[in-house]
């Protein structure tokens, strides 16, 4: 019986820790949402949101309820399984990702030692929900979008790649915490600063945003991968896209920004997962801004900076980094 309770408790404990992350999260994606309109209208010197309530801060759950009380459209043609898997898919993929994200010193629901791996590998399997999306929609402009997607991320995720390589060097662990708190007195932004730049703008690529928004460009092929999709399944790819932006600004935060660290000593009072989400919102300002200022690139321009620019930028860093390494014993932190 003793055993029986034990594991109960671990469940019980395992679930509070899943809400505990949960819960803010899909908050701060909501009003990811009610921000990027907010922000975009004073670049742009109009209002945005402002009739929903106080300051347009219902806004979010207005659109929310807006897609529950639409009616869910599938496709003649389309493959109705694939159709609706493929948006539960991507949301849970941007959900599951964060089990492994540390809000605090040891603060993560699974603490694991590959933890970098971990993010690695679900943001890999990402594209498999536009891919599905695409492919089930029985749509020229969907499927067209899906493979624009798929190359795009493909590219883009070798680049990511070799920079999380060249962050690994400098700490010898692959887990998060550790990376964070290798970062004490210098955060890795300094030292690794072309490849800060480098992480954050595949990042945009990755995320499919502005201006590598090519998978859904809505002046060419209408709304890419989700040009069929409506109500709840539309908001579920909106809400998995926001979801991604928000790990991404994490993951930059946590591997070159310090993570829940305090910039400076006199404020370290602060409880490091305010910290985190301070730098998150400061990262996703900085893509919402990205958004309001650069126009679209074209495909080729786009697999050219990947290819050409990024990918050689990345594995000469990575080199670079492991030589001073083994000939200096140089490490950031040390």
């Amino acid at each position: 019986m003793g055993f029986f309770s034990t594991i109960l408790g671990q469940i019980i404990l395992a679930a509070l820790e899943t809400f505990a992350v949960l819960v803010p999260l899909l908050m701060i994606v909501a009003y990811a949402t009610y921000g990027e309109r907010r922000v975009m209208a004073a670049m742009q010197l109009r209002k945005g949101p402002n009739v929903v309530g106080p300051f347009g801060l219902w806004q979010p759950f207005a659109d929310a309820i807006k897609m529950v009380m639409k009616e869910t459209i599938v496709p003649t043609g389309a493959n109705r399984v694939l159709f609706l898997i493929a948006p539960l898919l991507t949301f849970g993929l941007a959900m599951v990702a964060w089990a492994v994200v540390p809000t605090g010193n040891h603060l993560a629901v699974a603490n694991i030692n590959v933890g970098i791996l971990y993010l690695f590998a679900i943001s890999s399997l990402g594209v498999y929900g536009i891919i599905i999306a695409g492919w089930s929609s029985n749509s020229k402009y969907a499927f067209l979008g899906a493979l624009r997607s798929a190359a795009q991320m493909v590219s883009y995720e070798v680049s990511i790649g070799f920079v999380m390589v060249s962050v690994l060097l400098c700490v010898g662990s692959l887990n998060l915490n550790d990376i964070v708190r290798a970062q004490n007195g210098l955060w890795f932004f300094i030292p690794l600063f072309p490849m800060f730049i480098v992480f954050f703008i595949s990042g945009l690529a990755e995320c499919n945003r502005v201006p590598f928004d090519l998978a859904e460009g809505e002046s060419e092929i209408v709304a890419g991968f989700m040009v069929e999709y409506s109500s709840m399944t539309y908001a579920m790819f909106f809400l998995g896209e926001y979801a991604n932006m928000t790990l991404m600004s994490a993951m930059t935060s946590i591997l070159f920004l310090g993570g829940w660290m305090s910039p400076v000593p006199f404020l370290a009072f602060i409880p490091g997962p305010i910290w985190l989400i301070l730098k998150i919102c400061f990262v996703m300002f900085v893509f919402i801004w990205v958004r309001a200022t650069f126009p679209r690139f074209r495909y080729d321009q786009l697999m050219r900076l990947g290819w050409k620019v990024f990918l050689p930028l990345s594995i000469g860093w990575m080199v670079l980094t492991a030589c001073a390494l083994e000939i200096f014993g140089w490490l950031p932190h040390g």
